[in-house]
This record gives C-alpha cells, structure tokens and sequence, in this order.
C-alpha cells in the first residue's frame, strides 16, 4: 500500500507543470504554443529568457529532489527508480494539464541528484560537452540521461527490479524526444 501511495504522489508531484502555470501567473499564454510546443527550460528559455527558464529548471528539480528524498527513505533500493519512472510519466503525461506536458529532463536530473550525485555531476557534464559539440540542447538531453540512467543502476547495484524502471524511465524520456530526433535526422539528410 506504502509503495503504491509513493508512486502515485511521485505522478502527481511530476503532473505540477510549472512552465504552464508560470505563465499563466505571468499572463504569457501557454508555453506549449511557441517554438518547440514543450514546456521545458529551453522552451521557456526562447520565449521568457535565461531568468524565467533557470526558475522553472529549479522548481522542476527542487520537486524532484523531494520525491527522491522521499522515496530513498521509505522504500527498498531497488523500487526507488520506479518512483523516478513515476515523476517523469507525471511530467510527461501531466493530469493537471490535459495530459500534455514536458520531456522530464530537468526532473530526471533532480531525482538522480539525490540517489547518485556523482553520476547527476557527470550527467550535466555530458549535457555540456554535448551541447558544445552540437549546438542542440536536446542531444545534450540525451547524452545526459544516458549517464544519469548508467549511474542510477549503478547506486542500485544493478538490481533487476531497479534496472527494469531505469530503463523504462530512459526510453520514455528518449521517446519524448523522438520529434527531436526525426526532425534532426531529416536536417542532416538534406544537408
């Protein structure tokens, strides 16, 4: 029952998108109507600027900081990524929001933050090699939760049970950004 109510505050915890309701206070419209139609920190970056988007990357890890607080707490090692998986598909598939919300990046980092703070270190290194390579936040994106994914079965001791819900919250992520990923795919083609 404990684990049960965990994940499902993890979801509800994840389904608060503060992008949407920052605009909202601020009177922007939604920020899923511009540029990349997400309302992630780069999304909120080109329409509200540096400042706006750092307060939103905050509150999304701040969140997920908690729910991994949390959850390293009172559940057995191996179910913590399941929790995690639970935030992202919170932050993904927002029910506060119409079910349309972000990638889950910056509350993937959060979370891993407090379960492998090494590997969430080596993780925003990547995102900025990457991104210096690239010139694209969203294969930085990938190259971090490719690290924080690695790390997180690490701390777990690549438990099965904690290896299943890491993968699973990767693939969600990466499925996330399969628009990105097409549409890159496509540019190189032409070039």
């Amino acid at each position: 029952m404990r684990v049960s109510a965990l994940f499902a505050l993890a979801y509800l915890a994840g389904s608060v998108n503060f992008s949407i309701l920052l605009f909202r206070i601020l009177k922007k419209g939604d920020p899923r109507e511009a540029y990349s139609k997400n309302p992630g920190t780069t999304n909120v970056y080109r329409q509200l600027g540096i400042f706006w988007a750092a307060v939103v990357l905050l509150l999304d890890m701040g969140r997920a900081v908690a729910v991994a607080l949390i959850c390293l707490k009172l559940l057995k090692i191996q179910l913590v990524p399941w929790a995690g998986l639970a935030l992202i598909a919170g932050n993904r598939f927002p029910c506060f929001h119409g079910l349309r919300g972000g990638k889950g990046v910056a509350n993937y980092l959060g979370f891993t933050l407090m379960v492998t703070p090494l590997w969430a270190a080596a993780g925003v290194l990547a995102w900025l090699a990457a991104f210096g390579i690239f010139r694209l936040p969203f294969i930085g994106s990938l190259a971090m939760v490719a690290l924080l994914g690695g790390g997180t079965m690490a701390a777990c001791s690549f438990h099965p049970v904690a290896t299943i819900g890491v993968l699973a919250t990767v693939v969600l992520i990466y499925w996330a950004h399969k628009p990105n990923i097409v549409q890159q795919i496509q540019k190189w083609k032409s070039e």
